[in-house]
């Protein structure tokens, strides 16, 4: 794969919060999702992670280069929502501190709600996270998902490289320069 196919590359990991049984993932799957934002192609590696018990050793080790992080329940099942607090402590303790994470409310196609909007919100902005309901079945606010992600992404790496540059030849009292190495987004 080129890197002229696209303008960047982030990894996304997605925690699926749901009870045993009911997770469609075993250990972790993968997919590329591409994006465009401002006419530029912007590559998503999405790891869809299961987000049970037995699964949590193997799906840590994702969260540390992530530059996203999704984290999934159902807006159908309390107990899904209740176990928020432990993914959330347990992202704060392996990702990178400037991780962009998102909570989802999944299954909004349904009525049978456990977990009322207002709720969800109000616990997502407590924890940093921005939030949004979607329903995976009926392709519901998916694409809205990934497209703000990569909007977000694009902006800090845009900002992050703007940074570097503006400081990368800063002229020194002794007349010296100094070059910051630009660290990848990149895996």
């Amino acid at each position: 794969m080129l890197m002229d196919d696209y303008k960047y590359l982030f990894k996304v990991v997605l925690i699926d919060v749901f009870p045993a049984g009911q997770a469609a993932t075993i250990g972790v799957d993968f997919l590329i999702k591409t994006v465009e934002v401002n006419g530029e192609k912007i590559k998503l590696q999405i790891w869809d992670t299961a987000g049970q018990e037995r699964f949590r050793s193997i799906t840590q080790s994702y969260y540390r280069s992530a530059n996203a992080l999704i984290i999934v329940f159902d807006i159908n099942n309390l107990a899904t929502f209740s176990s928020l607090p432990d993914w959330v402590r347990e992202v704060k303790a392996y990702a990178n501190n400037d991780v962009l994470c998102t909570l989802v409310g999944n299954k909004c196609d349904l009525d049978e709600r456990e977990v009322p909007t207002h709720v969800a919100e109000q616990f997502s902005e407590k924890n940093d996270m921005w939030y949004l309901e979607t329903s995976a079945k009926m392709s519901e606010n998916v694409e809205k998902l990934f497209q703000t992600i990569a909007e977000e992404l694009t902006m800090r790496a845009k900002e992050s490289s703007a940074s570097v540059s503006d400081n990368a030849h800063s002229p020194f009292p002794n007349g010296d320069q100094q070059t910051i190495p630009v660290k990848s987004n990149c895996c």
